[in-house]
C-alpha cells in the first residue's frame, strides 16, 4: 500500500519509493530526506478533505509532503513501534 492509504498515527515501514517515469529525480529527493527501505514512517496528519499536504514523521524528522509524493512511497505494516 502507499503512504496516502495508511492509518494516522500507526507505524509503517518504507518498502520502496516509486518515482514516475517523467520525474526520476523525485525518488532521489525523497531518499535524500530519509525515505529509504526499512525506515519507520508515521503519517501524522492529512490536509483539508483528506488531501495534501501530509504531515509525515520519518526517524526524528517531520516533513510536509504533497499528495503526489506520498503516493510514491510504498509501505508495509510495522509490527514493532
Amino acid at each position: 500500500m502507499n503512504l496516502d492509504q495508511v492509518e494516522l498515527g500507526s507505524p509503517y515501514r518504507v518498502c520502496v519509493v516509486n518515482a514516475p517515469k517523467g520525474a526520476p529525480q523525485m525518488k532521489g529527493q525523497l531518499e535524500d530526506i530519509g525515505f529509504l527501505p526499512g525506515e519507520q514512517v508515521t503519517l501524522l496528519r492529512k490536509g483539508l478533505l483528506g488531501k495534501g499536504p501530509y504531515m509525515v514523521r520519518i526517524g526524528a524528522s517531520t516533513f510536509a509532503l504533497r499528495e503526489s509524493e506520498v503516493r510514491m512511497i510504498s509501505v508495509e505494516c510495522c509490527l514493532h513501534a
